[in-house]
């Protein structure tokens, strides 16, 4: 290795705080696992109530995942593939519920689709209604998951030159057989990637389920849900079941092996 490609020593005024940042992030989760109660983790982890939470988690969360591809996917290639007015204005929507308190995202929602919300008349009409169901907490968690994966593929798709779809288009595809053969393989990597934190991002939301479908067990009493219930009588369970959700989360990171970094910065 030359010298030139040499990684340069830190200086000392930029290592020190940087070590203190990576302690500052790395001691609460040191916390959690110092003090799970690793004795009788399992048991504490197949209680009914905590197993109810974790298969109401992974409908939902498996559910805004399937929500986000369906309509994530052509957003983000319109996004990326098309000038119209108001572009601006839609990417700043999918950013928002990335920055938005929790709280007030569930409020969004309840004053959107909440039964004297927005659209709440009109759902309720068809049967729909999403206040204080499992339906809810999968809108809430599609809500604040589903930007995760529009960003990553936006930002792919602007690294993919256009001429291979045009190269389709002129062989007789049409836009959607375009899209299904010659964008999503290439497109392969950065699906899997927004995917995966979409699918984490939904598994642990928590502040917009709560405001806007409640913690009713069985019904919207995710993971993240049981946790904050478990808080107020047995601090241990809730290390536990915490103990679980971050090693969910951190099993996405290291499978994407340091993707997840590329696929949260914007397209062009």
């Amino acid at each position: 290795m030359s010298p030139g490609a040499r990684r340069r020593r830190p200086p000392l005024a930029l290592a020190l705080p940087a070590l203190l940042a990576v302690a500052f992030l790395a001691v609460p989760l040191l916390g959690v696992l110092v003090d799970a109660p690793w004795g009788d983790l399992g048991a504490r982890l197949t209680e009914p109530a905590v197993t109810e939470a974790l298969r109401l988690s992974l409908l939902v969360s498996g559910w805004a995942l399937l929500l986000s591809l369906l309509l994530g996917v052509p957003l983000a290639w319109l996004l990326a593939r098309t000038d119209f007015p108001g572009r601006t204005l839609v990417r700043c929507l999918v950013i928002l519920p990335m920055v938005l308190p929790p709280t007030v995202a569930g409020v969004a929602l309840a004053q959107g689709f909440g039964r004297r919300g927005l659209l709440g008349e009109q759902l309720e009409r068809f049967g729909w209604t999403l206040s204080f169901s499992t339906a809810g907490a999968v809108v809430a968690a599609t809500f604040v998951a589903m930007p995760f994966l529009v960003i990553s593929l936006e930002g792919a798709l602007g690294g993919i030159e256009p001429h291979f779809e045009e190269a389709a288009a002129t062989m007789g595809a049409g836009p959607l057989r375009t899209l299904w053969l010659v964008t999503l393989p290439m497109l392969r990597p950065a699906l899997a990637a927004g995917a995966a934190l979409c699918w984490a991002r939904a598994l642990g939301e928590f502040g917009a389920t709560i405001t806007f479908a409640g913690n009713l067990p069985g019904t919207t009493q995710t993971l993240p849900l049981k946790v904050y219930l478990l808080l107020q009588d047995d601090p241990a369970g809730a290390t536990a079941v915490s103990l679980l959700l971050l090693v969910v989360a951190a099993g996405v990171l290291i499978t994407l092996r340091g993707r997840w970094v590329g696929v949260l910065q914007p397209g062009r």
